[in-house]
């Protein structure tokens, strides 16, 4: 079954255009249902049932797996044999009828705007390390964009002219997200005297924001560089790797900013999701109403 869940990773790399991240999540959701399935001797695809899933996910839980994690092994294992039905590799799906965890709602990590302010405050850009941590954490709290974006963003993605920046997120889908002068003054400054000292080996480097190694920034270099400096300002709040892009979301709202405007820079397909960011203080509220109500 190795190759089919190696098939099937090249599937959806080329046929869906899922981030590296992505691609690394549903590779290890999958092989530990592999070693699972060995262990109860079990090579062949056609001869997986359901109760073999369901043991497989009641171990999960009980091995104290949150319900969040156990629904995205879920959604992997459905979509693999899915695949291995489509293609013909098995006659019955035996993940039809799983269920996934009912799951509590949590609320979107959201830092103070004083405590954002103190995050990007932080990095010291005297340092060519230090200007690239500044201009990564003002862009991610400027445009709103995954982390995965950040890191996929090459130098011509972004025109300084303009100050905007083309995001490419999941399913190839493109977005031209602006940015501010504070964002733009540090991404300068790293560009213009940080970037060329990190470069390593190959002039022809595409991407934006390296790291001590010349190549690329990764994901989990970046959320070891974000708790670093959430440490160093002090901040006590819930930090995530999405910390900033929920902040930037939730600030714009409480400032007034339009809901569809919102949606469409964070690249949301419903705005359902969105709606998550507006609670916003009565007293913001209150001053809302005030100042755009004809008869207030």
């Amino acid at each position: 079954m190795k190759a089919q869940v190696e098939s099937f990773i090249q599937y959806l790399m080329n046929e869906r255009a899922l981030s590296s991240s992505t691609l690394e999540s549903y590779g290890r959701d999958l092989q530990g249902l592999l070693d699972y399935l060995e262990q109860q001797s079990i090579a062949n695809v056609a001869d997986v049932g359901r109760h073999h899933l369901s043991h497989y996910l009641l171990r999960l839980k009980e091995s104290g797996r949150k319900a969040s994690t156990v629904s995205r092994h879920i959604a992997s294992i459905r979509a693999f044999f899915h695949y291995m039905a489509v293609n013909g590799y098995i006659q019955l799906n035996p993940a039809i009828y799983i269920e996934s965890p009912k799951q509590e709602k949590k609320e979107p990590s959201v830092l103070s705007m004083e405590n954002a302010g103190q995050l990007l405050e932080t990095p010291q850009p005297v340092t060519a390390a230090g200007k690239r941590d500044k201009a990564m954490l003002e862009l991610l709290y400027a445009t709103g964009i995954r982390v995965s974006e950040l890191i996929s963003l090459d130098v011509g993605s972004v025109n300084s002219q303009l100050n905007i920046i083309r995001c490419v997120g999941s399913g190839m889908k493109e977005r031209i997200i602006p940015f501010g002068r504070m964002a733009a003054t540090a991404l300068d400054d790293y560009l213009q005297n940080g970037r060329a000292e990190l470069l390593r080996h190959s002039e022809d480097e595409p991407a934006l924001f390296l790291n001590q190694l010349g190549t690329r920034m990764t994901r989990q270099g970046f959320w070891k560089m974000v708790k670093k400096y959430a440490k160093e300002a002090g901040i006590s709040e819930e930090i995530t790797p999405h910390t900033l892009r929920h902040s930037f979301a939730a600030h714009l709202l409480e400032n007034g900013a339009d809901l569809r405007a919102v949606q469409e820079l964070l690249g949301h397909a419903d705005i359902s999701t969105t709606q998550r960011y507006t609670k916003v203080s009565k007293a913001k509220m209150k001053d809302v109403y005030s100042n755009a109500h004809p008869r207030a």
